[in-house]
């Protein structure tokens, strides 16, 4: 049996996870992975690849970015998560303000040494990406659209980081990154949506909020329109081998989500399209695996 002094320990950890939002850190560790293997240096031999050094340095340190901008988010959006995601918040404030605080900082510090043993630009990039982050948290989120493009970017930038390092131009990484950028952005307005009241409360000025609900769709509307044309491109134009399959299922549950949102009056209706948006993300970051099955095979075997 735990005793009261463990229990609590536990429950401060998983209140800290919580914060940091441990399981999209632990997919994003996943997808620079599995990016490097099949898309970044798929013409590098996999074990190469994995024993990279400098390559976990750089997915560490963008761990450690990454949560740090969850903890400066949830500072600055404390009083507004509280009427959005109130069961949440209460978890999130078992840990003090202090404590979280004090954390971000060691967090960004970890990221900086980490990205100095790779090179001097990666510490310059991690430096920029760090205050990037806290100028979204505390100005630009609400900021109606470029709110929402800074997120979308601030969001992808880790793969960047690895982009870099390996230094592939393949016009398909870039159609790749353009499909993801867009998918993400539908999803940052369609949280806006979601959390409409939260926002309105407190003075974010987000495209619904200023706008309104209908413009909103529309815009959401005009991006799922232009996300099909990277997402035929995938599909039709470029070499991606099974993951074709993710695709052409991407494509018509867009199609899909577009239908249901213009039928999409309350929160609760928000948050299941919300959650699509984030099924398509993370199922296309186990796709990826399908990019080159024999590759799977081989190393399963």
């Amino acid at each position: 049996m735990f005793s009261r002094k463990h229990k609590h320990i536990i429950i401060k950890f998983f209140s800290l996870f919580s914060v940091v939002r441990g399981y999209n850190i632990l997919i994003v560790v996943l997808a620079q992975y599995l990016a490097s293997v099949y898309i970044f240096a798929h013409n590098i031999p996999v074990k190469t690849v994995l024993f990279d050094v400098n390559l976990l340095m750089l997915v560490l340190a963008s761990s450690a970015v990454i949560a740090g901008g969850y903890i400066i988010n949830n500072f600055y959006d404390s009083e507004k998560d509280l009427i959005n995601k109130p069961n949440k918040t209460l978890l999130d404030k078992l840990v003090s303000q202090n404590t979280k605080l004090s954390f971000y900082f060691v967090l960004n510090f970890s990221a900086i040494i980490m990205a100095s043993y790779v090179s001097f630009r990666a510490v310059l990039f991690f430096s920029i990406y760090i205050f990037a982050i806290w100028f979204y948290s505390h100005k630009l989120k609400k900021m109606p659209v470029i709110g929402n493009l800074t997120s979308a970017i601030l969001t992808i930038t880790p793969f960047f980081a690895i982009f870099t390092y390996y230094k592939n131009f393949d016009t398909v990484i870039f159609v790749h990154a353009t499909f993801l950028f867009l998918i993400i952005l539908i999803r940052e307005v369609t949280k806006d949506l979601e959390n409409i009241k939260g926002d309105l409360a407190l003075g974010y000025h987000t495209v619904p909020v200023k706008y309104g609900e209908k413009i909103a769709k529309y815009i959401i509307s005009f991006l799922v329109l232009v996300t099909l044309f990277p997402g035929y491109l995938l599909v039709y134009k470029f070499e991606v081998g099974y993951m074709y399959f993710y695709f052409n299922a991407c494509l018509m549950l867009l199609i899909i989500f577009l239908i249901l949102l213009w039928r999409s009056q309350s929160k609760k209706q928000y948050v299941i399209l919300h959650n699509v948006l984030k099924l398509i993300i993370v199922a296309g970051v186990i796709s990826i695996l399908l990019i080159d099955v024999d590759l799977v095979l081989n190393r399963l075997f």
